[in-house]
């Protein structure tokens, strides 16, 4: 049970309170005037919407002077709101400081134990009582206005009033109750509503309030190291992760596992809340000075003296995180929401500037001006640049979102190019490089990271080198091949530091084809005959070369310096010691000071000559090939006279070098080499490739060119060209280097040869021969050929050219003489024969005209013609014939004649030939002279 209660006001001094307030307001008119004017001003200004506030201020206030958890219960009876709670009990100079608007009975280290504030009690009514357990006190606006006879506004709480007579003790367990009855127009159940709203804060604010009951749903505050737990009547609770320092308290809302929610949006608290806007990540609740509102601070030094003590404490609820979610707490870029957040944020951040709360990389903590963030999200790069980057953050507060965090506080970001310049110049064992990567990889993976931006990336070699960048390097499988060999400019990655990365910045996975590619290699074999010949070791680049080629299997590498029996060579100039191509050469074309030489025999003997050859020893004829030849630049025999001689650069070129080196009695040998492997034998026999024109051209056989000799088989060309002597080659390769098996000439030396052949009086050349190979040479459109003085005539003789002339019609040889005709078969190319020749036609200087009179017949009206076209299935020409009884041309009779029209003796010979010639049936013309004399079709088919 309670005590028994004193008489009311018994230890209060009441009266005397109440007297001197009366006499203070007789003596001073004005002073009355004053004190209710400065009570409206805080009931409808400062401390309106603050009611329960002020109550657990004063609530929590009490638990700390008793030095006990306090509990608050909020109850409506009767009309009344009653808030009770433990703690302290109600004094004198607690009834004084309820009395005054000016005075607090707050002492040091408590929030304002009944002071200006509980004027917010006046915003519900205007018959405030307290009931402690030790006395009460009551205040009432009737008892004041009844006091001084007045009818207005008066304070309420100037004058204190003892308690009604059978006021109700304060309720069990509690020490202290504060009743308001309800004025009208409050509405009690929202006004609970509104109490259970601010609860949660209140409990966070005030630590020594333990517990709050509003109409039976409680809420209980707990408290586990630096972790406050809010518990809600239904069973859920709230955690705030907290700091108590110097300044004030900073706290931040957690989950359960202790991960932060950044408050946002939120007011000063002082600790109960102002109307000072907030817009930190944590919540502030300290003593800061305030207005006697206590809703808006004081402007001045003691203000950001204060505002500096709290901001020195925020790393400190920082250090309670865990490493990953301090950085939730630092502030975040934006404009303030208040003046006091302006100056409160500025302070903030310069203070997580310069303490230590950063976790380093290499251990320790550091402040933000001293950190570097990796904007690159990977621990494991973190980790191996540690040591390397001044002030690098720990992981996990590493990638774009930190940097960009920790940018706003003063930071530095170390991005790619940052980890370029930070690693280079380090000396790393190369596994160490191999870490490096494998996180850079990720970050390319991810775009987070540019390909580009780490293009002088170190790259250990294994040689023990690092060189900057990756590209051009080399990544081999297995370097075993380089050992001992020392190549300016060739990069070989370590083994040890392979890595795919590499491979995307620019690095060459090679193995030995590869490397027999790489750019430095390739310089070191171009001048390593002159290395050698200046007395350089060149016998370690040599065995590489030829091991990688032997383990690559290609490699076009003729420049290797090789020693031969006179010294230093080149590969492509040395032939293997017994090469069958020795056999056919010139002996002057092999020695020191000759195109070749003979590769040495002890050397020769230490290598398979499949390696020997793979890098250009020759064994037999080498073959240059170039898919996409520009100009005549390969080293081969008459090669820009040949280029020449085509209608247009060659697509495609596959020749044979060294032709010019064979000697002139070797050649059926040197074509047999050539046709043994299937590469010479594709240059062989390759249709305008270099390799026959210059054979058809140089090549000897007995003793006279190949296009000089035809083919044994080629009986058809007998009179003009005689058959090859005798070889032992078949006639497919003699074809394929020249020996004639057609008239064709192949250049302007060629047909000049053929005429000089043709007007040659001792050959006996064949009439269909000769009319053949002035056919083949009416093709023969050479620059430069100059016209024979003799030419074979259409009797076989051969006659002065400046005598003959071209048959370029049928019906002229009735009036030439046979030996000035030079003819081929056919008339369409006549004119060409005549320009190759330098002839003229026989058409343009036959003088002689029809001098007969002859009768005009119509095709159509001859019957015999009729019948004949019907047997040939002829369409019959337009227009018609003059017919002859005797067809004379000058002094000649001649059967058929054509000068625009045709004229015919009256013939059947006359007649055919006319009609053969207008209805384009030349071929046809004996046989329809046939058919005139005998219409039948048994004529035609016998």
């Amino acid at each position: 049970m309670n005590a028994p209660r004193p008489e009311p006001g018994a230890d209060f001094r009441i009266g005397e309170l109440r007297s001197g307030v009366l006499r203070a307001w007789r003596d001073s008119p004005t002073r009355l005037t004053e004190d209710t004017n400065a009570e409206r001003d805080l009931r409808v200004g400062g401390y309106r919407d603050r009611l329960f506030v002020e109550l657990a201020q004063n609530a929590a206030d009490a638990a700390a002077l008793a030095g006990v958890p306090g509990r608050l219960r909020v109850r409506l009876a009767g009309g009344e709101l009653r808030v009770a709670n433990t703690g302290a009990p109600l004094d004198a100079a607690g009834v004084a400081a309820l009395a005054s608007l000016r005075a607090s009975a707050k002492r040091e280290g408590t929030v304002g134990r009944f002071g200006v504030g509980f004027a917010a009690v006046l915003a519900v009514t205007s018959e405030p009582r307290v009931v402690s357990r030790t006395g009460g006190v009551a205040f009432s606006a009737d008892r004041t206005r009844a006091e001084l006879g007045s009818e207005g506004e008066v304070p309420v709480l100037r004058l204190p009033w003892p308690l009604p007579a059978g006021e109700p003790d304060v309720p069990a367990g509690f020490d202290t109750e504060v009743r308001l009855p309800l004025r009208s127009g409050v509405d009690g159940a929202a006004l609970l509503g509104l109490v259970a709203g601010e609860v949660p804060d209140l409990l966070l604010a005030l630590p020594w309030l333990a517990e709050v009951d509003v109409a039976g749903d409680r809420w209980t505050r707990t408290t586990t190291g630096a972790t406050v737990v809010l518990t809600a009547p239904d069973g859920t609770s709230g955690r705030w992760l907290t700091h108590r320092g110097e300044g004030g308290t900073w706290a931040v809302p957690v989950d359960t596992g202790g991960v932060p929610r950044p408050v946002g949006e939120d007011v000063l608290h002082v600790p109960t809340p102002t109307d000072e806007r907030l817009s930190l990540p944590a919540r502030l609740l300290a003593p800061v000075p305030v207005e006697p509102s206590r809703r808006r601070v004081l402007p001045g030094g003691r203000t950001r003296a204060a505002l500096a003590a709290a901001a020195n404490d925020y790393p400190a609820l920082l250090r309670l995180l865990p490493a990953e979610h301090r950085l939730a707490l630092v502030p975040g870029a934006g404009f303030p929401l208040s003046e006091v957040d302006s100056t409160l944020r500025e302070l903030v951040l310069r203070r997580l500037a310069t303490a230590e709360w950063l976790p380093a990389a290499a251990g320790g903590e550091l402040g933000v001006a001293h950190a570097r963030v990796l904007g690159i999200d990977s621990p494991a790069l973190v980790e191996s640049l540690a040591e390397v980057v001044p002030g690098l953050v720990a992981a996990p507060l590493c990638g774009q979102s930190p940097a960009r965090v920790l940018a706003t506080a003063g930071a530095g970001t170390v991005g790619a190019a940052g980890i370029v310049d930070a690693v280079t110049g380090l000396e790393r064992p190369p596994s160490w490089w191999c870490v490096l990567y494998d996180g850079l990889l990720a970050a390319v993976e991810e775009r987070v990271v540019a390909t580009d931006e780490l293009g002088a990336l170190p790259v250990p070699l294994v040689d023990g080198r690092t060189v900057p960048g990756p590209r051009g390097a080399l990544l081999l499988d297995d370097p075993e091949p380089l050992a001992g060999l020392d190549v300016v400019g060739l990069h070989v990655v370590h083994p040890d530091a392979a890595h795919p990365l590499l491979e995307r910045l620019g690095a060459t996975r090679a193995g030995p084809g590869d490397l027999l590619e790489a750019p430095a290699l390739r310089d070191a074999v171009e001048r390593s005959v002159a290395d050698a010949r200046s007395g350089v070791d060149v016998l370690p680049l040599v065995d590489t070369v030829l091991r990688l080629v032997s383990a690559a299997g290609a490699g076009e590498l003729g420049a290797l310096a090789l020693p031969a029996r006179s010294g230093w060579r080149r590969a492509d100039e040395l032939v293997l010691p017994g090469a069958p191509l020795l056999d056919v050469l010139d002996p002057e074309a092999v020695g020191d000071d000759a195109p070749l030489d003979v590769l040495d025999t002890d050397f020769a003997a230490r290598w398979p000559e499949h390696v020997l050859t793979a890098v250009g020893v020759l064994d037999t004829f080498a073959v240059v090939s170039d898919d996409e030849p520009g100009e005549p630049g390969h080293d081969l025999p008459e090669e820009a006279e040949w280029w020449d001689s085509l209608p247009e650069p060659p697509g495609r070129l596959l020749a044979v070098r060294d032709l010019d080196l064979v000697a002139d009695d070797a050649w059926p040998a040197a074509v047999r080499l050539l046709a043994a492997r299937p590469e010479t034998h594709r240059a062989l026999t390759l249709p305008g490739g270099h390799t026959r024109w210059w054979l058809a051209r140089f090549a000897v056989l007995g003793g006279g060119l190949p296009a000089e000799w035809r083919l044994p088989s080629a009986e058809h060309l007998a009179g003009l060209f005689d058959p090859v002597p005798a070889t032992g080659l078949p006639e497919e390769l003699l074809a394929a280097i020249g020996v004639r098996t057609d008239l064709t000439p192949a250049d302007a030396e060629d047909a000049a040869d053929l005429c000089a052949r043709l007007a040659d009086p001792g050959r006996d050349v064949p009439p269909g021969l000769a009319l053949r190979a002035h056919e083949a040479l009416a093709g023969a459109r050479f620059a430069g050929l100059e016209p024979p003085d003799a030419v074979r005539a259409l009797d076989g003789s051969v006659t002065d050219a400046a005598s003959a002339v071209v048959l370029d019609a049928p019906w002229l040889l009735a009036v030439w003489p046979a030996d000035r005709l030079v003819a081929l078969p056919g008339f369409a190319d006549a004119a060409a024969l005549a320009d190759v020749l330098d002839l003229p036609l026989a058409g343009d200087v036959t003088t002689g005209r029809v001098t007969s009179e002859g009768e005009f017949a119509r095709w159509r009206d001859l019957p015999a013609i009729r019948e004949v076209a019907g047997l040939l299935g002829a369409d019959l020409p337009d227009g018609g014939v003059l017919v002859h009884e005797e067809l004379t041309v000058g002094d000649t009779a001649v059967p058929w004649w054509f000068d625009g029209t045709p004229h015919a003796a009256d013939t059947a010979d006359g007649l055919a030939r006319a009609f053969a010639w207008v209805a384009g049936r030349w071929a046809d013309r004996l046989l329809i002279t046939a058919l005139l004399d005998e219409p039948d079709a048994r004529t035609l088919l016998a």
